[in-house]
């Protein structure tokens, strides 16, 4: 029986469908770090998804939007959640926040109406150099230097500029696994399968509940013919996330061509339920009913 927390809120594929939203998108605003990634969102994490779409609406970039909510974080301490705590919204090329009624840009804190005294100390009184502070400043500039990574990668910068701007993520934060992963798919997409290896172990090393390292890594020995470890990992990505569709596709593809009808029946069904309508839903029911008429014929990986 369902938990109660889980009766109230909505399923991933539930939350795109209220949203309109793609899993592409979902995921960028999650690799971005704009909304942690879950299975599940309550009506806070609804809000904040708004909040982002209707900026994004308003043609404002992703890296935009993040600096106006780190500047706010760094500026507004009392303030948990920007996103759903503040109302934010676009004003031209700006992002702009607004707190008791009074106007505020996002990013700089420039003061677009008269605030006294005491709300200016409250508004823009910044930390103090404490080490947990600087800390924070640090994984800021890492985020930073990763989502810089992410705009290069989008605009096909040479892959050697891409490639410095994770690094440099990396050596600011040795937990940033968002940017060991994606050199590890820089590396795998090269084909230089130990550097891909090495950078999403390191990405486990430094968070082992990371679904999508677990995946990509599972991706990588599958490449390279072990299918033993190929399925370790894949298993490994759904105990944390059991949704990951992807997981379920690969997996089915992996036993059914291991000569393992039933597991491949199982997660093949589990597939078509999590994704009934794409491309790749088609080659799923094919494969499934080829199993069903004893047929094992494998398919296409994800």
């Amino acid at each position: 029986m369902a938990s109660a927390a889980t009766k109230q809120a909505y399923s991933r594929e539930e939350t795109r469908r209220l949203l309109k939203l793609s899993e592409k998108q979902l995921a960028s605003f999650e690799a971005q770090k704009l909304v942690p990634a879950r299975e599940y969102y309550g009506f806070k994490e609804l809000l904040a998804l708004r909040t982002i779409i209707k900026l994004r609406q308003a043609h404002r970039p992703v890296l935009q939007i993040g600096r106006a909510l780190e500047a706010l974080s760094a500026k507004l301490e009392y303030v948990d959640d920007p996103l759903t705590d503040l109302k934010l919204y676009a004003d031209g090329k700006r992002i702009r926040v607004e707190v008791d009624g009074k106007s505020m840009e996002a990013e700089s804190g420039q003061l677009l109406l008269n605030f006294d005294q005491a709300e200016l100390t409250k508004l823009l009184e910044f930390r103090s150099p404490t080490p947990a502070a600087a800390e924070r400043d640090q994984r800021a500039t890492a985020d930073r230097w990763f989502q810089k990574g992410l705009e290069l990668e989008q605009t096909g910068a040479p892959h050697g500029e891409v490639i410095e701007a994770y690094e440099k993520a990396i050596s600011l934060d040795p937990r940033a696994a968002g940017a060991m992963v994606n050199l590890g798919t820089l590396h795998f997409n090269a084909r230089n399968w130990r550097d891909a290896e090495r950078f999403y172990v390191m990405a486990l090393e430094a968070d082992p509940d990371y679904p999508l390292a677990h995946f990509d890594l599972a991706n990588l020995y599958d490449e390279r013919g072990d299918r033993t470890q190929a399925i370790h990992h894949y298993q490994a990505a759904l105990a944390i996330s059991p949704n990951y569709a992807d997981a379920h596709y690969n997996l089915a593809l992996l036993y059914q061509g291991s000569n393992q009808p039933m597991k491949a029946v199982r997660h093949w069904s589990t597939y078509l339920k999590l994704d009934p309508a794409s491309t790749w839903a088609n080659v799923a029911r094919r494969e499934l009913a080829k199993l069903k008429g004893q047929a094992l014929v494998p398919g296409f990986r994800r």
